[in-house]
């Protein structure tokens, strides 16, 4: 049977969820707040410069496909993907760094350069890595998250030590040097905890950066909202941007509309998108599901500090993808987890797209992103802003070998403040809730309201957790909620 259902938000699940449930027939319409869509995947445009603002690793294609292929489409039918040679480099000092290759030959080769024999570990450790992708995104993340019985399979079972020690103490059981260590704890960043406190399970996210590589869509992740939103108006959603919602009505604990810029809107089914525990917000406190106990309880995932800056010039000795470890990893961390502060020393990211992509800068300039991960809930000002984007540089030319700050046109700054102000954001995090043990599958938020009916979520905070490939999986996992509801009323 048609409903009419509005969907919060138009992130990557939103999107998503917008695609499962017009193909079912359903009258589906997107209400964005901000003026443009892609929640924190939008695109900056500044003096001919093209910035995307969130997302800049396309990792795990499989799982783009599959979304894709859902619908009969592949994802050449609405942008190109290019493989990044190399896929990334890691600075530890002057001219000081490891590149990682865009196989899994050439990096065995390069680890047994650094440390003698972890070639073969590594070969080894791979391969429990690409048993545990097979497990977790081919079969896992496409549950609910209602039962814990979800995770009792015949594999997960072979499986359960991996739950409960943690990468770390599995990694150093292996590798010997510190930066080897450090290159392999990477990749569980992505999931928004420390390596420490991120079950030995997690590996998987090893396989998605070593065995199926890291990539970029022709002209940046914004390629990838523009194709979901084609896909979704094919399909007959409609979008409605500039829409700030104001509070979700409740009937006899049922949803039944959205006040939207001070028009009620009536609808069947409401789906959020949006930052759960601000949606939660948009509801009078007996309908929320969630207490503000728990939700400065849960361990949420680092926000950042991001500048978008663009470059007079070509900038040398960088890759498309750098990461500049050129500081004490495990203090950093210290600095967000454990002792919420700004960084001392902080590690950072840096992002060149017009290497890649020619459209990203004029001609002869370089368009640069950088980013720096902070606590949730931390101080933010202009001034603290400053300061560290001062940092940044000088280490930046430091470590590269070249004079940059003279020839800045102009850099944008984005963090913790921002991301509540633009996209509601608990505490001003950047990628949600950490997937740690005790907020993983069905102990995570959930997917349909537990106090009211037809309400249901979508996103980062609930299943599967951080990250655009389980976003796309969190918009199909709840569309089938919703779907199982209405053939069984």
């Amino acid at each position: 049977m048609k409903k009419k259902i509005t969907i919060i938000g138009s992130g990557f699940s939103a999107l998503a969820a917008s695609c499962y449930l017009a193909k079912s027939g359903h009258e589906v319409a997107i209400f964005e707040k901000n003026a443009t869509i892609g929640g924190r995947a939008r695109q900056l445009k500044r003096e001919g410069f093209t910035f995307d603002m969130g997302p800049s690793w396309y990792w795990m294609p499989d799982v783009f496909e599959r979304f894709f292929a859902d619908f009969d489409k592949k994802t050449t039918d609405y942008y190109e993907l290019i493989k990044l040679s190399p896929a990334y480099r890691v600075y530890y000092g002057v001219d000081d760094f490891i590149a990682i290759a865009d196989n899994l030959a050439d990096i065995i080769f390069a680890f047994e350069a650094i440390e003698k024999g972890s070639g073969k570990i590594l070969n080894e450790f791979m391969a429990e890595a690409k048993s545990n992708y097979d497990i977790a995104i081919k079969d896992l993340v496409y549950r609910p998250g209602v039962s814990p019985l979800e995770l009792v399979t015949k594999e997960t079972a072979l499986k359960v030590g991996q739950f409960f020690t943690n990468i770390s103490k599995e990694v150093r059981k292996k590798f010997k040097n510190e930066r080897l260590i450090q290159i392999l704890e990477f990749p569980v960043l992505f999931l928004g905890a420390k390596p420490s406190d991120t079950p030995s399970f997690y590996s998987f996210m090893n396989y998605a950066d070593f065995g199926l590589g890291t990539w970029h869509p022709k002209t940046g992740m914004f390629d990838v909202v523009r194709a979901m939103e084609s896909l979704a108006r094919e399909l007959g959603v409609t979008f409605h941007t500039s829409s700030n919602i104001e509070k979700i009505i409740v009937e006899n604990k049922t949803a039944k509309a959205l006040v939207v810029n001070g028009e009620t809107i009536a609808s069947d089914l409401i789906l959020s998108g949006a930052d759960y525990h601000h949606t939660e917000t948009l509801l009078d406190k007996e309908h929320r599901a969630y207490s503000e106990k728990y939700w400065d309880s849960r361990v949420f995932a680092p926000s950042s500090l991001l500048f978008y800056v663009g470059f007079d010039k070509k900038i040398e000795n960088i890759s498309h993808h750098a990461l500049f470890f050129d500081v004490d990893f495990y203090q950093h961390a210290k600095d967000i987890y454990d002792e919420p502060q700004w960084p001392k020393e902080p590690l950072f990211y840096a992002n060149f797209p017009s290497l890649t992509d020619t459209t990203a800068a004029p001609e002869g300039m370089e368009s640069g992103f950088f980013l720096v991960p902070l606590a949730p809930g931390i101080t933010d000002t202009e001034e603290l802003r400053e300061e560290y984007f001062n940092k940044l540089m000088d280490r930046f030319e430091a470590l590269t070998q070249q004079s940059v700050k003279k020839n800045i046109i102009f850099k944008q700054s984005f963090c913790k403040n921002d991301f509540v102000s633009e996209y509601n954001s608990y505490k001003g995090n950047a990628y949600g809730m950490a997937n740690t043990l005790l907020q993983t599958a069905f102990l995570r938020p959930k997917l349909k309201s537990k106090k009211v009916k037809n309400l249901y979520f979508t996103g980062q905070l609930t299943v599967p957790g951080p990250g655009v490939p389980p976003a796309l999986i969190s918009g199909k996992l709840v569309s089938e909620l919703i779907n199982k509801q209405f053939l069984e009323q």
